[in-house]
């Protein structure tokens, strides 16, 4: 979702030679004050976020052949098919609706395409693990739907009918595609909208139809757009757990979870790990090769507006269908079932342990959100007074772990806090002869950890994205009245980019409220969640029970999604 804020509120200003030979010698300036504070806490910030990542790819040469043996023999092959089925079914169902859905509200006027600009954006707030409990009560044997069905046609028992099990690859995949379309449709979006007015023009008057002129000219210059968007929404599929464990489809994070906790083997979970990193490195190889074989320009005069196809009312109601479709299945259908199951259990719903769970999450992830902000000001900030190639890469690398599934996190963060733990327990027993016990594993320092390593990311592109439009020259002017970096980065620039800095800490606490894999693995004991308590009741087939947390979860992640809709109205207004 940094990405994609990114995409909405950067602006590319043009400067000339001398201008960008000032800038360099004002940062040149700057760095001969104060050089190393930033620098040194910018590649601190990144080996803390990159340590674990690191202990995971080191795995690959740990010793743990009998296991290894053991996975590949019988769950392996098993683990990278049913991922690669759910990245092609994901790949091809979120391509269909995103770009679909992108250009009939970008280039189309119809009914209602105002409301389904930021309402397809909508599904994005509902976690795919949501969707799947809540569709699992709604169509399975005893649920609504097929109980109708029987009513209606008289049927008496299984055999007298067929009805597709929601609970199956085909299932997860129809999950993930409801959920992850957005990432899709919102970078589409943005990149049909930027796109140059006379060459869609021009096509238009080579006799280029609406079709004709979305395949060939639209469709290739947003190329790049979209295969970033994907690239998106593979990652969040292959990062995914809950969903996958619930239909029991097993998977590299469901194998990771049971290595762990069911065998015990901490480093052939670890290898695990570093496969599944092998096909988040892939794909984001695969974007940005895409990236470097398609480089377009734009014209001057591409920030006008387009002139829209008028679509009849067949085709209108077709193309209202066509929006309203993904968002019905994916937030309308899905909110009022959760809504419903909370009424009628609404006694229960609502009890001691609600709350409790409530003030765990919000702590955590007011926490990490707080942190992840005051990371990412360090970060950008420092690469902004130093723009060396270290410092940028230092940067990047802190970046990484928004691309690392979050089961594979908690391995790499597991392995050397339990090392450190022992190392602590040992020197604190040699000198005062008593074990203390575990001091960081177990605790909500190393869940927090854990979701920095995890959404440090989120928060950096946001900050980054705000400080990027404020002009160097505000930096000198600073300098001149006595302001050391400090003090420009609290009273010049941080007022300047109160936006961003509010958009960061919303994305990064909705993003902690929703993550399942991680909590899981590496809650404290006793402390729940309400994505922990969620899949808890799920697996014990207590779904009514698992409504009122969902719902908190999913109103909570309504949030970023109006606020990025909000945006993009803007954005819109503000170049038209």
């Amino acid at each position: 979702m940094s990405l994609l804020r990114s995409l909405l509120t950067f602006e590319f200003q043009s400067s000339s030679p001398n201008s960008v030979g000032r800038q360099s010698k004002r940062k040149q300036g700057w760095l001969s004050r104060f050089p190393s504070g930033w620098a040194i806490a910018t590649w601190l910030i990144a080996s803390l976020v990159f340590l674990p990542i690191l202990v995971v790819l080191g795995s690959i040469f740990a010793d743990a052949s009998e296991v290894w043996a053991h996975l590949a023999d019988t769950v392996l092959v098993e683990y990278v098919t049913n991922s690669l089925i759910l990245m092609l079914g994901v790949g091809a169902g979120v391509l269909v609706i995103g770009v679909g859905t992108a250009w009939l509200v970008t280039m189309c006027q119809f009914p209602g395409v105002r409301i389904f600009e930021w309402a397809l954006l909508s599904p994005l707030a509902a976690p795919a693990y949501l969707l799947a409990y809540t569709y699992t009560d709604w169509l399975e044997y005893f649920g609504p739907v097929q109980a109708g069905l029987r009513s209606a046609f008289g049927w008496q028992n299984p055999t007298d009918y067929w009805f597709p099990n929601v609970r199956s690859i085909g299932g997860a995949i129809a999950m993930f595609t409801l959920t992850l379309y957005p990432y899709v449709y919102m970078l589409a979006r943005v990149a049909f909208l930027e796109q140059s007015v006379c060459t869609l023009e021009a096509s238009r008057s080579l006799g280029c139809g609406p079709w004709r002129g979305f395949s060939s000219i639209a469709l290739p210059l947003a190329r790049p757009a979209i295969i970033a968007g994907l690239s998106l929404a593979l990652m969040e599929t292959l990062n995914d757990f809950g969903t996958v464990e619930y239909f029991s489809v097993p998977t590299f994070t469901t194998g990771i979870y049971r290595t762990w906790f069911g065998r015990g083997e901490r480093i052939a979970a670890a290898q695990l790990s570093a496969m599944l990193m092998l096909f988040i490195l892939t794909l984001i190889l695969l974007e940005r090769w895409s990236r470097q074989q398609a480089k377009y320009y734009q014209a001057n005069n591409s920030l006008q507006a387009p002139t829209v196809y008028q679509l009849g009312f067949t085709r209108g109601l077709i193309a209202s269908l066509a929006c309203l479709t993904p968002i019905f299945f994916g937030l309308l259908l899905p909110g009022e079932l959760l809504v419903q199951m909370t009424i009628r259990n609404w006694d229960s719903a609502l009890s001691n342990r609600f709350y409790g769970l409530a003030s765990n999450s919000l702590a955590v992830a007011g926490i990490t959100a707080a942190i992840a902000l005051l990371l990412s000001l360090i970060l950008a900030y420092g690469q902004r007074l130093n723009g060396s190639r270290p410092i940028r890469l230092g940067v990047r690398l802190a970046a990484m772990g928004y691309g690392i599934p979050g089961a594979v996190i908690a391995v790499g963060i597991l392995i050397p806090v339990a090392r450190l733990d022992n190392e602590l327990a040992n020197a604190i027993k040699s000198v005062f002869g008593g074990s203390p016990g575990l001091i960081i594993s177990g605790t909500i320092t190393a869940l927090v950890l854990a979701y920095l390593v995890r959404f440090l990311a989120v928060s950096l592109g946001s900050v980054e994205s705000g400080l990027a439009k404020i002009r160097p020259n505000l930096d000198d002017a600073a300098r001149s009245l006595g302001y050391s970096p400090t003090r420009t980065l609290i009273k010049i620039h941080t007022p300047l980019m109160t936006s961003s800095l509010l958009t960061a800490i919303m994305l990064v606490f909705v993003d902690v409220m929703k993550e399942l894999p991680a909590t899981l693995v590496m809650r404290p004991f006793n402390f729940d969640t309400l994505a922990v308590r969620v899949y808890q009741y799920a697996s014990d087939e207590r779904l009514a029970d698992a409504a009122a947390p969902a719902l908190t979860i999913l109103l909570v992640g309504l949030l970023p999604v109006i606020f990025l809709s909000w945006q993009i109205t803007q954005s819109r207004k503000r170049t038209w």
